[in-house]
């Protein structure tokens, strides 16, 4: 290794992590990560080791034993759809997310290996520059679709759908990838109101595209997290062939029963049984942060403001909720106040807040999925995730289709 190896392996460590981050990974002092920065001197040779292991896991990690098909990542978020599709022996070799928090969490759970490329703005890059895959993926945003936001659209008089040039249309970028390397199948997925949005002709203009321009088999479903999670959150699920297929991949959908899982299976246990996970949990019992309870201020103001809204006969309120219990859909603005999933810590005691972990498993991801970044962009983040068992389930039944 080269000491010009090791500044370029520091720039790209310092697209994701901070200084004081890069010393603790690595166990130097944040000054000489300083100096090191400004060349003076530059980071020595066998620096270039410790940040491709300790900090970019580039060696640490191999690409999954897979390659029964190739597909393609967009929007991909933190990566809750390739998980669904990695399980079925799907090698993903190509990523596109734009939000710097996410590809931080993206990469550090999923690092380059094998020449794997991670592009930022899908928008700016030329369909044909994207390698050749069997499945094309994209959670493309929803916002423009979604109930909150064109709510808070029509409130600020901004156009929204396919109106809205800044998210709206990214679904054009998912069409024109598809024209030009015409994978073998595609799944899309976005909010449930993607279907009623516009009275429905936004969802028809997407409909119409697939089928008629681009020439696809589609078949789309409203699907509930429920099944596999102990919350209700529905999506619509669209998949695509590129050949026909036989019928409807979703008749082979195996679905648990809804109500069967409760909050109970995500929550921290507080006496000891799992691993103290800070910040989250501390102490010998593992509990919950007291971070995570409400202030009395918020409490208060949280209460008065369901109480205004039940006398005007709106339906406007927090969500409180026990272990016993199934969660409302857990959304990107959890952050702000927690309101739509307070877990009740008993008579006489405010209410908290999930916390991260606790988030990502009412996602469906597990315990060894890292989360590097701050509650606030946790929280974030996991709001825009999918369920990632009920996408592991449409996957298999999809996989199964293509094969057959």
């Amino acid at each position: 290794m080269s000491g010009n190896n090791s500044v370029l392996l520091l720039k790209k460590a310092r697209t994701r992590y901070t200084q004081q981050e890069i010393a603790k990974k690595i166990g130097v002092n944040v000054r000489t990560i300083r100096r090191w920065e400004v060349h003076s001197p530059p980071p020595p040779d066998y620096i270039a080791e410790a940040l491709q292991q300790r900090v970019l896991n580039l060696s640490a990690f191999s690409t999954p034993n897979t390659d029964l098909f190739s597909f393609i990542d967009l929007f991909a978020g933190i990566g809750g759809i390739r998980q669904g599709f990695e399980k079925q022996g799907g090698k993903c070799v190509f990523t596109s997310e734009w939000n710097p928090f996410a590809n931080k969490t993206y990469l550090e759970n999923f690092p380059l290996v094998d020449g794997h490329q991670f592009i930022g703005d899908i928008t700016k890059v030329d369909e044909t520059d994207i390698p050749d895959h069997d499945v094309l993926l994209a959670g493309f945003p929803c916002q423009p679709f979604s109930i909150a936001g064109v709510s808070k659209k029509n409130a600020l008089g901004r156009p929204h759908g396919f109106e809205c040039t800044t998210q709206g249309t990214l679904f054009f970028d998912v069409a024109r990838i598809i024209a030009a390397k015409r994978p073998k199948a595609f799944l899309l997925e976005n909010v449930r109101n993607l279907v009623s949005h516009d009275k429905g002709n936004t969802f028809k203009v997407i409909l119409e595209t697939l089928e008629t321009e681009l020439g696809y088999k589609v078949f789309h479903k409203i699907m509930d997290g429920q099944h596999f999670v102990p919350q209700h959150r529905e999506r619509i699920i669209i998949l695509g062939f590129r050949e026909n297929i036989a019928h409807n991949p979703f008749d082979d959908l195996c679905l648990p029963g809804k109500n069967a899982i409760k909050l109970s299976s995500i929550l921290h246990p507080q006496d000891g049984s799992e691993k103290p996970e800070p910040p989250f949990t501390t102490g010998e019992n593992a509990t919950v942060n007291p971070k995570y309870t409400l202030t009395p201020h918020l409490w208060e103001y949280l209460q008065n403001y369901a109480e205004k809204h039940r006398q005007a006969g709106n339906g406007f309120g927090f969500g409180l909720v026990t272990e016993n219990d199934i969660a409302r859909t857990l959304s990107a603005r959890y952050y702000k106040d927690g309101s739509e999933i307070l877990i009740d810590q008993g008579p006489k005691k405010r209410p908290r807040r999930l916390t991260p972990r606790e988030c990502a498993r009412l996602m469906g991801f597990d315990d060894s999925f890292i989360i590097p970044v701050s509650d606030t962009q946790a929280y974030r983040q996991f709001g825009n995730s999918v369920v990632v068992p009920m996408i592991a389930e449409v996957a298999r039944v999809f996989i199964k289709n293509l094969m057959d």
